[in-house]
């Protein structure tokens, strides 16, 4: 089976506010490149059918259709997950044979042949979710064709997920699928894993700033 993606990307004067610290003056920049690394990766996976960035932010949008995300607007406004129904109903009208998967914004570093590895075990399922590296939230839901798709991300996802009765997979070996990046901390792991370029390059540049440090 292959999929296509369902990607929510905030307006970047609204994202990543507890990366602050991490950025200085630099979080939309720190967001933008996030996304960015997470989407090329996306759409590095041979399982990936397509991408859809579900995003109102005109300088992302641009962005992440540079990188061949299909970009969806018109957003409802009310909250991640309307957001992703939104971009579900536009894949599947588009693309009707394939699975849709939604899959956090915050991943820097993800990788195309972990996230292969976990849409293969997910197309066993008509639905199921992938938790998060703490275990309380989620990074991956899907559906495949004929299931219906209802995410409910956001805080505790993982028992909401689990409660309404979608599998949760257990795949070893796949970190950066389930490392996203909220905090400083968040940050600082993601970084141990070996995030994208993008990241990589502006965590180069705010070194200098109060910001975690890299591990050895």
């Amino acid at each position: 089976m292959r999929w296509s993606l369902i990607i929510p990307v905030k307006q970047l004067g609204r994202a990543k506010s507890r990366l602050a610290l991490a950025a200085g003056g630099r979080r939309e920049e720190l967001a933008l490149a996030i996304a960015c690394d997470t989407v090329a990766a996306a759409l590095a996976c041979r399982a990936v059918a397509a991408v859809f960035a579900v995003t109102d932010d005109v300088r992302a949008g641009a962005a992440l259709a540079d990188l061949g995300a299909v970009v969806v607007g018109g957003e409802p406004g009310t909250g991640l997950n309307p957001a992703l129904e939104h971009g579900a109903r536009i894949a599947r009208r588009r693309l009707p044979e394939f699975g849709v998967c939604a899959l956090s914004a915050d991943l820097p570093a993800l990788r195309a042949d972990e996230l292969e590895r976990v849409l293969a075990m997910a197309a066993l399922y008509g639905r199921s979710f992938l938790p998060d590296a703490p275990g309380v939230g989620t990074t991956l839901l899907s559906a495949s064709p004929g299931h219906p798709f209802t995410p409910a991300f956001e805080g505790s996802s993982r028992a909401r997920h689990l409660s309404a009765g979608v599998r949760e997979l257990v795949v070893a070996d796949v970190e950066s699928v389930r490392r996203d990046v909220d905090t400083p901390e968040d940050l600082r792991a993601a970084v141990t894993l070996g995030v994208g370029p993008r990241t990589r390059r502006l965590w180069r540049s705010v070194e200098g700033r109060p910001c975690p440090q890299k591990s050895p």
